[in-house]
This record gives C-alpha cells, sequence and structure tokens, in this order.
C-alpha cells in the first residue's frame, strides 16, 4: 500500500478541522461527527483546544483511499502557532487548503499559499461553507486568481449557494468545461498544446484527466473544489481528487534508513514521544539508531513504534518509508532532528524535513511565577513546553531569576498561561511584551589566549577572528589551522561555544550571520606525574576551551563591533476608500512606511513596512478605525538598523564581557 502524508491548512475559521471530521467519518474512521463548537473533534485533544475551539497542535490521523494509506495532518490556523505549521511542511506530500467562501481569501491563507508555492507542495484548494449565506463562487475563484496564484482550474460548479440544500457538482471532461481546462492546461503542457494544434480531437477526455493529474502532482496547477464540511456537499468528489490529484510518497523501504522528528510530546508516564515522517528504510522495535544533527549527535534504543490506524496509533514492530510514526525510547530527542541507522552525517536527513519557511518570532515576555511555589516548578515545566516548541526559546536569566520565553503573538501567552496552569500546576503572570532585536557584525576583529601567558587561568589555547557574514548565511564556524593539531574532542568543544555564545552579541541580542575563523590553538597532551593517575593540572581537557572560547570570541567581537538591528515586517491593508485619509496619519505615528497605494472598488490597498514592535498595536486599532472592515496581513521581511540609542538586553550568561565577572561567576559554578 502506498502513503500520502497530507497537511490541511487554513486561516483560522477557515473549517479546517470540521473539514477533518468530514473526511475521517467519509473514510469510516469515525461512526460520528464532532464539532468544534461542542469541543468533540478528533484531532483538538488539548483541553484549551476543545474550549477555544481552535487547533494549536498539528496532530494526525489516517484513512484509506483503495490502495493508499493518508495521514492527515490537521494544523493550527491562528498566526501565533505558524510555527507549528512550519513543522509539518518539511513532512508533507500534498495539501488541502481550504478557504471560506464566505469570507474569502485572508491574510493567514495568502501567507500558506506562499510558502506552498515556493516549496513545490502540490495542493488542493477546498473552498468550504458553500451552505453559509453569504457563500461566494465565481468572484471567489476571481479573488483566489488575483491573490493566491493564477494556475487555478474550477473542478466543479454550485448549486442553490448559500442555503442549507447547496451541493457541488463535479464537471465532466467533456462538458462545457473543456475549453476552460484546454486553455489552463495547454499554458503548462506543451506537447498538449502541440496535440490540440495538430488536431484537437486527439485531446480525449482520458488525456485531459491525465494531464491535470500530472500538473497537480507537480505542484504548477491548483484545482480547486466547494463544500461543505458541515453537510458532506462535495466531500466524495475532494476525496477522489486527493486519490487521483496528489502524489504519493516513496516507498524505498529497503534502503538506509531515514527520517525526520517533526512533533515531540510527552507519554502518560512523561517519557518522549517523537513524530517521526520516514523518508526510506524500515526501523523496527529494538533497532539502535543515531538521531541529532551534524553539530550534536545522539543514539538510542527504540523500545515501541505506533503507526496510525484511523484515529489513533497503534503498536507496530516496524514502520516503513514513507509513514508516520511516533517512536518511545529516544532520550534527548528533539524537534528537526535526522534520525539514521548508523553515525552518517545527519545533514541530508534533516534538510528534507523541518526547515525555516517563515519568520521566527519577533517578540519576548518575561513569564513571572506568582508564588515561590510556582517559581520551584516554572522552568522544568517551561523546558517540557520548549521541547515541543523549540521557538519558545527559553532564556533564563540567573541573576535577575527570570525566565523569557519567546512570542509570535498575544495569543500564545494565553495559550503558555494556560498550559502551564493545567497541565503543570504553575500560575503565572506576564510583563509587557517586548520586541527581539538582533545584532550585526560591522568590521574585523581578531584576539588570542595562549597557554600560561598573561591572566589565562585554562590549560587551552585559542586564537578567533570574527569578520561579517553574507546576508542568511548564520553563524560560520572555519579554520586556519590544521585539523590534525588539536583533538577532535577539542574542536567540537570550540564550535559548540561559539554558536552558544553568539546568542548574545555585545548588547545582549543574538548576532546574526557573522563567520568565526579558529586562527590559533595550543593544548597540553594528557599526562600525569610518574607512577599517578590522569592530573587535570598539567592535561587540558575539552572544559578549558570551553572556559576560555566566550572571553576569546567576545574579545574578538568587541574589536569588530556590532550595530543593534530591529526586525521589520512587510504589510498590506485593504480598507474602506473614505477612512484611507485617517489611516496614513496612524502609520506614521507607528513609524510605518507606507508603499503603493491602489484603488480596488470601493477599498484602497496600502502597502509597505513596520516596525515588528508596532504591528500588534496597527492590528487593535484597525477595526474601529475601519468598523470592522480592515484587513490586516503582516510577515516578517528583513532587519535594520535601529534609529537612535540602540537597546539593550540582560544577559544570561556568565557576562564574557567582562573578564573578572565571568571568571568569579565560573568558579562558583564549577564549585557547586
Amino acid at each position: 500500500m502506498h502513503s500520502l502524508n497530507l497537511g490541511i491548512l487554513a486561516h483560522v475559521d477557515a473549517g479546517k478541522t470540521s473539514l477533518t471530521e468530514r473526511l475521517l467519518h467519509a473514510t469510516g474512521v469515525i461512526g460520528e461527527i464532532g464539532s468544534v463548537d461542542a469541543g468533540n473533534t478528533v484531532t483538538d485533544s488539548m483541553e484549551l483546544e476543545r474550549r477555544r475551539g481552535i487547533t494549536i497542535k498539528a496532530a494526525v490521523a489516517s484513512f484509506s483511499l483503495g490502495d493508499v494509506s493518508v495521514n492527515l495532518i490537521d494544523t493550527p490556523g491562528h498566526s501565533d502557532f505558524i510555527a507549528e505549521v512550519e513543522r509539518v511542511l518539511g513532512v508533507l506530500d500534498g495539501a488541502i487548503l481550504v478557504i471560506s467562501a464566505v469570507e474569502g481569501v485572508q491574510p493567514q491563507t495568502r501567507v500558506l499559499m506562499r510558502v506552498l508555492r515556493r516549496l513545490g507542495i502540490p495542493t488542493l484548494i477546498f473552498v468550504n461553507k458553500i451552505d453559509r449565506r453569504g457563500a461566494q463562487n465565481s468572484t471567489l475563484l476571481a479573488s483566489i486568481s488575483d491573490l493566491l496564484t493564477p494556475s487555478i482550474l474550477a473542478m466543479g460548479d454550485v448549486t442553490e449557494l448559500g442555503s442549507a440544500a447547496a451541493e457541488f457538482l463535479p464537471y465532466e471532461v467533456g462538458g462545457p468545461s473543456r475549453a476552460a481546462w484546454l486553455d489552463r492546461l495547454t499554458t503548462l503542457d506543451d506537447a498538449l498544446l502541440a496535440a490540440y494544434v495538430a488536431d484537437e480531437r486527439s485531446v480525449t477526455a482520458r488525456r485531459l484527466r491525465r494531464a491535470i493529474s500530472v500538473q497537480s502532482k507537480r505542484g504548477r496547477l491548483f484545482p480547486v473544489f466547494f463544500g461543505s464540511a458541515i453537510t458532506g456537499a462535495g466531500v466524495p468528489a475532494l476525496l477522489r481528487g486527493i486519490r487521483e490529484l496528489l502524489p504519493t510518497a516513496g516507498d524505498d523501504a529497503a534502503g538506509p534508513v531515514s527520517a525526520t522528528v517533526f512533533k515531540m510530546e510527552r507519554g502518560p508516564a512523561g517519557e518522549p514521544v517523537a513524530y517521526a515522517r520516514m523518508y526510506s528504510g524500515t526501523l523496527r522495535v529494538r533497532d539502535r539508531i543515531h538521531f541529532g544533527s551534524a553539530v550534536l549527535e545522539s543514539e538510542g534504543r527504540l523500545t515501541a513504534i505506533g503507526v496510525f490506524d484511523g484515529a489513533k496509533a497503534l503498536p507496530s514492530e516496524s514502520v516503513g518509508a514513507g509513514s508516520i510514526a511516533k517512536l518511545w525510547g529516544l532520550a534527548g530527542i528533539r524537534i528537526g532532528d535526522a534520525i539514521s541507522s548508523d553515525a552518517q552525517a545527519a545533514d541530508g536527513v534533516a534538510a528534507k524535513g523541518t526547515g525555516r519557511h517563515f519568520s521566527p518570532p519577533s517578540l519576548e515576555t518575561v513569564v513571572v511565577p506568582r508564588t515561590t511555589h510556582d517559581r520551584a516548578l516554572l522552568h522544568p515545566a517551561l523546558t517540557l513546553l520548549a521541547e515541543q516548541d523549540p521557538l519558545i526559546n527559553l532564556r533564563q536569566d540567573d541573576v535577575r531569576r527570570e525566565i523569557s520565553i519567546s512570542l509570535y503573538g498575544e495569543v500564545q501567552k494565553e495559550v503558555v498561561q494556560t498550559t502551564l496552569a493545567e497541565q503543570f500546576g504553575v500560575e503565572v503572570d506576564f510583563r509587557p511584551t517586548t520586541t527581539i532585536c538582533a545584532e550585526r557584525v560591522l568590521g574585523v576583529g581578531q584576539a588570542e589566549e595562549r597557554i600560561k601567558q598573561g591572566d589565562n587561568p585554562f590549560l587551552a589555547g585559542i586564537g578567533l577572528r570574527v569578520e561579517p557574514g553574507d546576508a542568511g548565511s548564520g553563524i560560520r564556524f572555519g579554520y586556519e589551522i590544521e585539523l590534525g593539531s588539536l583533538p577532535f574532542a577539542f574542536h567540537k568543544a570550540i564550535e559548540e561555544t561559539v554558536h552558544a555564545t553568539l546568542r548574545e552579541g555585545l548588547r545582549g541580542w543574538q548576532v546574526l550571520d557573522a563567520r568565526v575563523t579558529l586562527t590559533y590553538s595550543g593544548y597540553w597532551p594528557r599526562q600525569s606525574a610518574m607512577h599517578a593517575t590522569f592530573d587535570k593540572s598539567m592535561s587540558s581537557t575539552a572544559g578549558d576551551f570551553r572556559n576560555l572560547t566566550p572571553l576569546v570570541l567576545m574579545d574578538a567581537l568587541r574589536k569588530a563591533g556590532t550595530m543593534v538591528l530591529e526586525p521589520i515586517h512587510s504589510f498590506r491593508a485593504e480598507v474602506p476608500s473614505d477612512v484611507f485619509g485617517t489611516l496614513l496619519p496612524v502609520l506614521s505615528r507607528l513609524r510605518a512606511v507606507p508603499g503603493e497605494s491602489t484603488a480596488a472598488g470601493a477599498s484602497y490597498l496600502v502597502e509597505g513596512s513596520i516596525p515588528a514592535g508596532q504591528v500588534h498595536e496597527l492590528e487593535q486599532l484597525l477595526p474601529p478605525l475601519t468598523r470592522g472592515a480592515g484587513v490586516l496581513e503582516s510577515t516578517f521581511d528583513r532587519y535594520e538598523d535601529v534609529v537612535g540609542p540602540p537597546p539593550s538586553r540582560a544577559r544570561t550568561d556568565l557576562n564574557p564581557l567582562a573578564r573578572n565577572e565571568y571568571l568569579l561567576r565560573l568558579s562558583r559554578r564549577v564549585g557547586r
């Protein structure tokens, strides 16, 4: 049996969880359809999801379509949980993008479609809620073509639009749709165009349907279906589209093991459970496997495997290529980790899975425990949450005894607060949200310390050069020394510490896009006094290199200098024409820079850029300003130099910028 890993994506409230329920019911997985409003859907398992009626965590269920086993992944729709969507995108073979027939194309719809097209993920569009008053058909198709992609193909028409009797009638290939389908397909398929020009009759209905399937599976054509998740209208046609128009996964079960972790949760006993997409090979219970990244690799033995069957993951002795499975027994495994059967470099495997498709969080807040008891439990609880969502990005300030987390928006605060209270019994509040800035290297700086020279207290010698890197390159570490001149463990210690240290630059913000080069190294080999055991006082260890690296690196960075950057979002606002003049002063006050403004019927489209820290205020101001008719879409675009005094952030490390303070704190830590 072939596998198809299918994601359902949408703007919040478009009806994707209801569609998931309908698909599971239509394929016999569940006997009764759950309701989002009633809080009894299969994929919304968290109490908060049921209470609020929104999806927060991606959930997996499966059903069969002939010889295809479909793993259906329901994803969050709210923009505050876009990181959860991002982790899913890397494991999909195809997607269904759900659009409300009433609300039409919404901001998150456009963001999702851009990413789906960029990644080349074959996608079907399902226009939901055709039974609701105000539902659109032809006007919505025009909007989809204008705002999402012109490469759409309506697969049928709607009768009784906007009523409970609304139905979707699939087009017959040889019927009235033939001319429109030919017009669209011949722009994508040169062979089909040549055949049509030579002899129109040679383009049979069968050939047309095959062409639709081929172009859809290539991600070049986006078939559009209409229907209702509530009444079931259009769902049989959508199921047929899933079976015929989306590609199945590879089935190289005999190849080397290659998989990626895209979700983590904790089992009833607190054990880590990893959700993994298999790309090739077969995993079996009791297999010893390697997992991690190129920087940090671990190994463990699988103690249990769960393979999805319907709404549950059932125990299995093995899982093969193309499938999604739950894995037990791998202590320390994390989201984004590559899984392989040997100690091969994980880069190639990881590249197939999770990656950066959306902007990183640009906001942060300090989590404030309400009681001393809550304070003691807070860090372990947040650590478990960060395991499930690494972009929470915990920052612990031991001096001020504060913990900060990264956020996409204010709704995420409520989710974290409720989750801490309900799952861990920890009551918290939050400080006001602030913007996460960054630092870029301005010039070239170099520093060096040698063993037993100056005030170097460590049995390690290190020279480092820091210089600006290419935009988007991240932190790149290189060598100007011979690789054999230093033990491998010491190399790894320096490189890992460089990456960790540059999370906080000269003003406490993460350093972006820099090249760090190891220009000198020195060490004392393992030795001891005659007839004695190993003597640390006369032998270098990896700890010496880990402790010295921050001092040398920050000295080099100080000489290079840094500039503080703030995140800038691009925005697109659609507002009624009569309030357009009122909007411009508001944008100016928020430091937004309007670009092109165009009239669109009774509305104006305003595009431009705005500091990330001002986006939430604009979101709050727009509804009353526009009588609820304004629509705002924003996404991270770039970093820009901060205007005015550069903001600083309190350090959470041992402060290698102040040598004496660093050494004192280090001695206290070691002495514990």
